[in-house]
């Protein structure tokens, strides 16, 4: 398995417009066409950060090291999460 399917990052413009319609959640300024966007690139970025944490998980596998290890030998943090 390539490592570059564990390095990869969420692509610029997919990131900044979910940071974007985040904010406006945050600050109650979200229209209902935004949030069914929101909702809409929400299930795309978890779809993405699920396949990266499979790929990590077979990576430690495969190196006979826990999930933790790997993602700190490889300097991986953890993506932001919105959490309210």
């Amino acid at each position: 398995m390539p490592t570059a399917q564990v390095e990869l990052e969420l692509p610029a413009p997919l990131k900044e417009r979910y940071d974007e319609l985040v904010a406006k959640l945050r600050a109650e300024t979200l229209t209902p066409k935004e949030h069914e966007e929101l909702l809409q690139l929400t299930d795309q970025v978890e779809q993405f950060e699920a396949q990266r944490v499979k790929h990590l998980i077979e990576l430690a596998s495969l190196r006979h090291v826990s999930l933790e290890q790997l993602m700190t030998d490889l300097g991986i943090h953890p993506p932001d999460v919105y959490a309210g």
